[in-house]
């Protein structure tokens, strides 16, 4: 209801006997909302110690009580009197308004939500990732949306669809899904420590987020379950896989790992997913692949919308990003990169036979696969505003890991 104009008749409130300690001063707020602020209402009561009770109340809110014989009478105070005196705003909950989307989220806003009125003396509460140009992603929302739609449930995948293979294909594909694994937790890792970091502020990029982790711990699941279908354990971890993927988490800058995980990293492991789910020997590998690829082309979007923004805002940051690429290059030029096993078992997936013509057409598809991953990577980085010399040295310079 509008508060009433000034010069309208005042309100009135009959407490009966309510008291206040059973929620008396609920009927106050409500009429005094519906006057402006400096009238007045006339407030009656029969509990014992009403008025007193009143009295103390009104000064907690910043209104003015006015006893007279036999009348009370209380004078709506400001907006900001009271309690909320100094009250701090927190933009818009609505990302449509223009003052929705702050430049910098103060840390008194805490975990308020978007558009809330926090009280003064609230705790400051200091979130690392509080500056929106830093981190700000138009596409979030939407990307978030699309998400929600896409989720698959683990146990609607026919795990039934998944004939028994030679020992030396299963083991190529177990081989296959260790790495897998391996590099999704990398992806749950790096996202989950940054969501951690972010102020509640940017609730958009928040959910993306999160929901992205939750996506990488379902592929963890999938691809689990996958390895020990036949009975098998996971295959072999590398050194150098390691140390690629710790690169990745050693990364404090939110830009450049999303530029390195969610671009080069992920952008390189959908052409691996397809690759997957066009030459895996069973129905069962093939649907795992397919539907994660989905949710992993859904990150490359998040990161790329991001990357997008910021470089609009400070085209020189791409010199950061090309150096981060540069950097980590050097600091595992001493590793093996992608390991010996699991190219081979990439071999022999697409083989689908240990005879001389099929491991021919096997490494044929895998070079192809190679090519397709520098491809892509190339596009990713020529979109994002990089030379088209420049892109391809440094699609030239990403780990052979893949991720």
């Amino acid at each position: 209801m509008e508060p009433r104009k000034a010069g309208d008749a005042a309100g009135m409130v009959d407490l009966a006997g309510l008291g206040f300690d059973a929620g008396a001063h609920l009927l106050v707020k409500h009429v005094l909302n519906q006057v402006g602020v400096g009238e007045a209402v006339t407030v009656r009561g029969t509990a014992p110690g009403w008025q007193a009770q009143l009295s103390a109340w009104c000064r907690s809110q910043g209104h003015v009580m006015e006893a007279g014989a036999g009348v009370v009478r209380v004078r709506r105070g400001s907006a900001q009197a009271g309690r909320w005196r100094d009250a701090m705003p927190t933009g818009h909950s609505d990302p449509r308004a223009e003052d929705a989307i702050a430049s910098r989220a103060h840390p008194r806003w805490g975990l308020a939500a978007r558009g809330a009125v926090v009280e003064a003396g609230a705790p400051e509460i200091h979130f690392r990732l509080s500056d929106r140009d830093e981190l700000w992603n138009e596409s979030a929302a939407s990307l978030y949306r699309q998400a929600v739609a896409a989720q698959w449930d683990p146990e609607a995948i026919d795990w039934d669809d998944a004939p028994v293979l030679p020992d030396e294909i299963e083991d190529a594909v177990v081989q296959v899904m260790t790495f897998m694994v391996e590099n999704e937790n990398a992806a749950l890792v790096i996202p989950a420590r940054f969501l951690g970091q972010l102020h509640p502020h940017y609730r958009e990029l928040q959910a993306a987020l999160a929901i992205q982790i939750a996506d990488e711990a379902r592929h963890i699941d999938v691809f689990t379950r996958r390895i020990r279908r036949h009975g098998r354990e996971p295959a072999l971890s590398t050194a150098g896989g390691q140390e690629s993927l710790k690169s990745l988490l050693d990364e404090t800058d939110y830009s450049v790992a999303s530029f390195l995980l969610s671009v080069l990293g992920e952008g390189t492991f959908v052409s691996l997913l397809k690759f997957i789910q066009a030459e895996a020997p069973d129905p069962l590998t093939r649907q795992i692949a397919r539907y994660a690829a989905v949710d992993e082309a859904r990150h490359v979007a998040l990161g790329m919308s991001h990357l997008l923004y910021r470089l609009q805002r400070e085209p020189d940051f791409r010199n950061r990003l090309a150096r981060a690429v540069e950097e980590r290059h050097e600091a595992l030029r001493h590793t093996g990169g992608l390991n010996e096993e699991v190219f081979d078992a990439l071999v022999v997936m697409a083989a689908g036979a240990l005879t001389p013509e099929a491991i021919a057409e096997g490494s044929r598809k895998v070079q192809a696969l190679m090519k397709d991953m520098a491809d892509s990577r190339y596009a990713k980085l020529v979109r994002l505003g990089f030379d088209p010399e420049r892109a391809h040295h440094l699609s030239s310079l990403h780990t052979r890991n893949f991720m």
